[in-house]
């Protein structure tokens, strides 16, 4: 659902720059209490995962297909502050590197699959996981709902957006019904990616899983016939086995991160996305212009320079992970360290389970 240039007019795009910098600056306060120790790493490897992921299409329709837009996975796995700022790193990176998505554009971009997606998703997860059963599948089950709504959500987002300021004279209903179905369908695959990925994570290493933060029942004693509160005992501190799983947590995402950019991404749909073939088929293209990075030696998710097609994308999307781990972490860190700086005693988080 990358909006390119040329789709909204300067006025509107001006003006969702202006939001989409307020919502920046708002989650970079926010992300300094969700971030510890722990996290700060893991977030730019979620930032790293969705850009790898991105990079697979999946076939929805005929001669459409589809792509995680990660705000409901990021605002689970790592807070929704946090997951705000994983998405806007992954979609500068692709704007200015790779030209994808226009850099006029990029306000709305931000707005529409950062912030809106993950605003989304965490409320609806929120409101699951406090009326479901407090369990490990209870968290999958709000994961996958919540990315389901996400994107048609955004794709409504956009829709809007685009009334306000679309640069051709199209009927907004027709891009409302086909925008709003066909990402319908975009969203089941999207749920799919999140569920399982939260899911993975909890499995293994569940207080590295921000949603799943207080579900945990307390413990209670008989005593007398009664049920009592066991006092919660002080936090432990942070074993070094925890920290070779988390570290080893964080090797495995990034590995498979590579693998799906590198490898996997070759076998991705090639049909437009739901943004490009509605764009297409209702005439909003009209008046699309070039990407100011056109020119980028990694455009279009190539290399430039070498012709064979598998190598070239996959190169890319090795360049890609590694580029968006390092500027994500780079920015968690910086986060994080703000945020020890005025707290110190913040430097110690107690971790969390399910």
């Amino acid at each position: 659902m990358h909006v390119p240039d040329g789709f909204i007019n300067a006025p509107v795009s001006v003006a969702a720059g202006v939001v989409a910098a307020g919502a920046v600056a708002v989650s970079l306060r926010g992300a300094r209490r969700e971030l510890d120790e722990r996290t700060a790493p893991l977030a730019g490897l979620v930032a790293a995962f969705i850009f790898a992921v991105q990079m697979l299409n999946f076939p929805v329709a005929a001669g459409t297909s589809g792509h995680l837009l990660g705000g409901a996975l990021a605002a689970i796995l790592v807070g929704p502050y946090t997951g705000v700022l994983c998405v806007s790193v992954v979609l500068l990176m692709q704007g200015i590197l790779f030209a994808d998505g226009g850099l006029t554009a990029l306000g709305v971009n931000i707005t529409v699959m950062a912030v809106v997606t993950s605003v989304v998703a965490y409320a609806t997860f929120r409101g699951l996981v406090k009326v479901l059963p407090k369990k490990r599948r209870s968290v999958t089950v709000s994961a996958f709902v919540a990315a389901a709504i996400s994107v048609p959500a955004a794709a409504l987002a956009f829709t809007l957006v685009y009334a306000i300021g679309g640069t051709t004279d199209v009927p907004i209903g027709r891009v409302l019904t086909a925008m709003v179905g066909v990402h319908v369908l975009i969203g089941l695959g999207e749920a799919a990616i999140t569920a399982f990925t939260v899911g993975a994570v909890i499995a293994v290493r569940p207080d590295l899983v921000h949603g799943a933060q207080g579900l945990t029942r307390k413990l209670q004693l008989r005593v007398g016939g009664e049920l009592v509160d066991v006092a919660p005992a002080a936090a432990p501190q942070p074993e070094p086995a925890s920290s070779h799983r988390t570290r080893n947590v964080w090797l495995t995402g990034l590995a498979a991160s590579l693998v799906l950019a590198g490898v996997v991404s070759f076998y991705a749909s090639a049909s437009p996305d739901g943004l490009e073939k509605v764009a297409a088929d209702k005439g909003i293209d009209a008046k699309v212009e070039e990407h100011a990075a056109a020119d980028s030696p990694f455009a279009d998710y190539g290399v430039e320079g070498i012709s064979d097609g598998r190598l070239s994308g996959g190169l890319a999307g090795v360049i890609g992970v590694g580029v968006t781990v390092v500027a994500g972490t780079g920015v968690f860190w910086a986060v994080r360290r703000r945020r020890t700086d005025e707290d110190p005693s913040a430097a110690a988080t107690p971790t969390a389970s399910v």
